[in-house]
């Protein structure tokens, strides 16, 4: 993990940040390190985690990836930096980080409890991702218990405000998986909230020079009392 922190004094509130890359080895923390910097300008300390990937030998998929998501988050209480505000912790991910921030929000055994989470063009429904296949080592039909833990439509209400940003001219992961999560999150009981930036091609979430990361950075760096 990186940590990229506020200038002093703290206790700075902390963003879990996860990229994506199809979960595969080829894509690392790497390209999640501009907003991650950004956002420590804007006083949100960024925990930019690192997990096994799919390729080149890392043992990455079902359930080694969701393990060191977990083990990435949990390991901020273990730390106990004092320059840490462990009771204002978010989650953000794009593309497959995206699904994984998801994940992480619905998870309810960890040691840091998660305040918001951010999806910006994120794969919101597995069982239409093929590269999720390869991630889940099956298809819904050959391991649908696995979609059942791991698909973050089959996991709403998360029970946490949610923010979703995907551009209607993302040409990698259709916006339709988002609409269709932000429906059956807010039928389930879920605060949502959906922003489709324009422009908003696949990548333009991790351009810190874009309107679709200011959406994203500007809702996790609004006071906690607009939570309530």
């Amino acid at each position: 993990m990186d940590l990229h922190l506020p200038p002093p004094p703290g206790p700075h509130p902390v963003t879990v940040v996860i990229h994506g890359g199809f979960w595969r080895a080829k894509w690392s923390k790497r390209v999640c390190r501009a907003v991650s910097a950004d956002l420590a300008r804007r006083g949100r300390a960024a925990w930019n985690i690192e997990y096994r990937r799919i390729g080149k030998r890392q043992g990455g998929g079902w359930p080694a990836t969701f393990d060191d998501v977990a083990a990435a988050i949990d390991l901020l209480a273990e730390r106990a930096d004092p320059r840490l505000d462990l009771g204002d912790v978010s989650v953000m991910g794009h593309s497959a980080g995206g699904q994984l921030a998801l994940w992480a929000a619905a998870q309810r055994d960890g040691r840091v409890r998660l305040r918001r989470v951010v999806a910006q063009a994120a794969p919101c429904d597995l069982s239409a991702a093929g590269a999720a296949h390869e991630l889940l080592g099956g298809t819904p039909e050959q391991v649908p218990e696995r979609y059942a833990e791991a698909n973050p439509i089959q996991l709403v209400p998360l029970g946490l405000p949610i923010l979703l940003v995907h551009g209607e001219d993302d040409e990698t992961v259709t916006v339709r998986r988002s609409r269709d999560f932000a429906e059956a999150a807010r039928a389930a009981g879920d605060d949502v909230t959906l922003i489709e930036p324009v422009p908003g091609g696949h990548r333009t979430h991790i351009d810190p020079r874009t309107a679709a990361w200011h959406a994203a950075a500007e809702w996790l760096t609004r006071p906690k009392e607009e939570d309530q």
